[in-house]
């Protein structure tokens, strides 16, 4: 059985529990008992290593002396369990950071997990369906990146959630072309999770060469979310990528800390991020930043926060929606400041269906490094590919779809050479921007591709889809002008 197969049997089952309520409370109950198997899982490689290992957590909570054992304890004595002692006991754990920092990142990852289920019998199913899943099994743990794949997708469809999911085509082109190296400090301030860390984490586990290398790769990436179903979900994902302590996986407000209050011991060299957009923070959040660059959108605020947190040589690639680039006010006043504390040296934009049908907001990836001002602007239009109309569920964005642009990046055969960014030349979907120009325009980086041709198609189901993308666009242009005009009444815009 596909381990992808047995999440939908758990989640069939919990169906049938009165006390789940919805794919999010669904989500939330695998999620915590996902994490206690996998933090089991991660013990015994522990404790064949180190012989003289104890648990950080009391032993009777280690997944095998309570839930290993498929005839074991079910129906109240298991529900009076979780719920009674393991749950509870683990949220009050004693566990500080510095002398107990992975019972510590176990008391934080559980501090609002909640058994949602009322039936004994039927979590005893559950659980003996995880266990189908060896996690002490190299093959499996590869594996498992289909349980990722699976519950980001069911993250989607449940409602707000999918606000933490970035198409994995997306977060592997981003963090590809920003090019990490061991040593470096690697941070996601809204890390949702952990695609951007995740793939951090590959590429600088390939740069281990000696034991002094595997401590540096276990404190390379940090990150902070604000919601705790994700903040689990990447402090599980962590581990699962060889981070035996993720305890920089902190879940918190990012945008609640003054911007003044940033000291340079804690800025970082690289950050890999999708903030969230669309959306307003709460009443007071906008007092943190500069008072000419207040703001309740969210997006703008990270944006500022970014710049201030990479160190000077450090660089970025974020994801923004279109509403950043042509956006007045405010918006142009943090653009030039981006503009002129960071070379903007690349906007990658992406098709409008990327992040369909979760919303129908134009994107785009800003790629910038601190430290000198922006002398121009190159931008590349990534295409859909030939005969394919938009992406959706089934056909999302794969890394391929990006090749021309990874070709047209620089010269070279490896993208460390390419990102030199030598060599680049003018194409049908790639074009530079001076920057005297986007002055003159306002800072309005919203400049579409010259080179591309009107074509006038008579095709009815182009029409309709060319129709229906139209109308999309109003929307979200629509959508944003709400939140630009709630800004201005309130005297912030």
């Amino acid at each position: 059985m596909s381990i992808s197969t047995v999440i939908k049997s758990i989640q069939d089952i919990m169906r049938k529990d009165d006390g789940v309520d919805g794919d999010a409370q669904r989500l939330g109950q695998l999620s915590w008992l996902l994490f206690l198997k996998i933090f089991d899982a991660q013990e015994e490689d522990i404790e064949f290593e180190q012989s003289n290992y104890r648990s950080p957590i009391p032993e009777e909570y280690l997944w095998r002396n309570w839930a290993a054992d498929k005839q074991g304890i079910t129906g109240e004595e298991l529900l009076d369990f979780v719920n009674n002692n393991l749950l509870p006991d683990i949220k009050a754990l004693q566990a500080p950071l510095a002398s107990n920092p992975r019972g510590f990142v176990v008391r934080e990852g559980l501090s609002e997990a909640f058994n949602y289920m009322k039936s004994g019998t039927l979590l005893r199913q559950v659980i003996n369906k995880l266990n189908d899943i060896d996690f002490a099994s190299s093959e499996e743990r590869h594996l498992f990146g289909d349980i990722y794949e699976q519950l980001l997708r069911d993250l989607q469809a449940a409602g707000n959630s999918g606000e933490f999911y970035t198409p994995r085509a997306v977060t592997r082109f981003a963090v590809q072309m920003v090019d990490p190296k061991l040593g470096e400090s690697i941070y996601d301030p809204a890390c949702g999770t952990g695609g951007f860390l995740a793939c951090s984490i590959d590429l600088l586990r390939e740069q281990m060469k000696t034991a002094e290398d595997q401590q540096v790769f276990q404190t390379a990436v940090s990150g902070i979310e604000k919601k705790q179903l994700p903040h689990l979900l990447c402090t599980t994902n962590m581990m699962l990528h060889g981070i035996e302590v993720p305890q920089q996986i902190r879940q918190g407000n990012t945008l609640k800390r003054p911007l003044s209050s940033i000291e340079a011991s804690e800025m970082v060299d690289v950050i890999v991020t999708n903030p969230p957009f669309g959306g307003s923070e709460e009443d007071g959040i906008e007092k943190n930043f500069p008072s000419e660059l207040q703001t309740k959108e969210t997006a703008d605020l990270f944006l500022q926060y970014i710049i201030e947190m990479l160190k000077d040589g450090g660089r970025a690639a974020v994801v923004l929606p279109d509403g950043t680039l042509f956006g007045e006010g405010v918006k142009t006043k943090i653009k030039k400041l981006l503009l002129e504390e960071c070379n903007l040296h690349t906007l990658v934009r992406l098709p409008n269906s990327v992040f369909a049908p979760y919303t129908s907001i134009k994107t785009n990836i800003l790629f910038f490094e601190k430290g000198s001002p922006t002398k121009d602007i190159w931008y590349y239009e990534v295409p859909l590919p030939t005969g394919v109309k938009a992406f959706n569920k089934t056909k999302p964005m794969k890394l391929d779809d990006f090749s021309a642009c990874l070709d047209w990046w620089g010269e070279g055969s490896s993208v460390s050479e390419k990102s030199a960014r030598t060599g680049r030349q003018e194409t049908d979907q790639a074009w530079n921007v001076s920057i005297d120009e986007v002055i003159e325009r306002g800072y309005n980086l919203d400049i579409k591709n010259p080179h591309e041709a009107e074509v006038i198609s008579h095709d009815p189901e182009e029409l309709l889809s060319n129709y229906a993308s139209q109308q999309a666009d109003i929307q979200a242009l629509r959508d944003q002008l709400k939140a630009i005009l709630a800004n201005a009444l309130e005297g912030k815009a």
